[in-house]
């Protein structure tokens, strides 16, 4: 399973980092994250890749950081406005990269954030949003209300990024974990555990904490101000799993193009087509094909198998979140 993740941004207002003897989870030792400790041979590799990156990738990873310059909207021929919206853990960041390696000279109006324009543009925006559920780390439902508007006038494209709900509960929790306990955020559960038997102890040992962050309780957040730290909107909380299976199921209502990440393991090229196909653009693949997500498909079927309390935990959903994972295209 891989994670979704932004990069921390620098002057960002970020929650202090706690010892461990502060922290309000337990991890083993062996969990800590690899990235929690860079070595200068690491740094040089990093800058090595970015320096190897396209001029689109690089511009991106620029305003990433240093923020937006610049305040003209671009609208060329018969462009409309792209949204690119993907729940937290969807796999968006790499349907994001794709598009700055391959869309050619449209991928330098990509942007990581969601702005509404009353007009088509030529524009393409990517972040996380919620239509019905506030949420921690995602835009606000009044934000996508109006995408949805657009969308609705014809004069803007949603394209939802969709993957295994339980997958996504996975790389959630663990994200937000590490995020609370270390002020880090990780790239993926491998960057976390050395084998699915790390994974599936730790989760049944803090069985409790799980399912707290599986609830939406906002005591899992309670060390973080709302107002403060990676993803604060004044949100207390992230969405509870239900609500999660809730919002992928309105996005999947509402989205001009649903995509999901799992097809992307198998064929990439023909999933990547579909979006160049919307756009009207034509793939710059400069013969080099399209790489596939490091992730594994479906990996929560082997915690579940491993993991007896995560396996009743998905045996005692609800009707209705049942319903709906088999709704969007997912089997439990």
């Amino acid at each position: 399973m891989g994670f979704d993740s932004n990069p921390r941004k620098l002057g960002s207002r970020a929650a202090p980092a706690r010892k461990p003897e502060q922290s309000i989870m337990r991890l083993p030792k062996e969990a800590l994250p690899l990235s929690a400790q860079r070595s200068p041979t690491q740094i040089l590799k990093k800058l090595i890749r970015f320096a190897r990156k396209s001029r689109y990738e690089r511009a991106f990873a620029v305003r990433r950081y240093f923020g937006e310059w610049g305040s003209r909207i671009p609208h060329l021929g018969n462009d409309r406005t792209t949204y690119v919206i993907g729940l937290f853990g969807s796999g968006r960041n790499y349907i994001t990269g794709l598009m700055l390696k391959h869309l050619g000279k449209r991928a330098k109006y990509l942007r990581e954030t969601v702005r509404y324009h009353p007009g088509p543009t030529s524009m393409i925006y990517t972040g996380h949003a919620t239509i019905r559920h506030a949420s921690r780390g995602q835009e606000l439902p009044a934000v996508t209300s109006r995408v949805l508007q657009a969308v609705s006038l014809g004069f803007a494209d949603l394209i939802f990024i969709n993957r295994h709900p339980l997958d996504s509960l996975l790389t959630n929790w663990i994200f937000w974990r590490i995020y609370i306990r270390y002020n880090i955020q990780v790239e993926g559960i491998s960057r976390v555990y050395k084998n699915r038997d790390d994974l599936c102890s730790d989760l049944e040992q803090n069985f409790l904490e799980f399912r707290a962050f599986a609830e939406g309780d906002p005591g899992f957040f309670s060390a973080l101000p709302i107002d403060a730290g990676w993803g604060a909107n004044g949100s207390p909380r992230f969405l509870s799993f239900a609500e999660f299976v809730e919002e992928a199921e309105l996005f999947c209502q509402s989205a001009t193009l649903t995509l999901r990440l799992e097809d992307f393991m198998f064929d990439p090229l023909k999933e990547f087509s579909k979006i160049a196909g919307l756009m009207s653009v034509d793939p710059n693949l400069n013969g080099l094909s399209i790489a596939p997500p490091r992730t594994r498909p479906y990996g929560y079927l082997a915690v579940k198998e491993k993991a007896p309390r995560f396996r009743d935990f998905i045996s005692d959903l609800d009707t209705e979140t049942k319903r709906r994972i088999e709704k969007i295209g997912y089997e439990l």
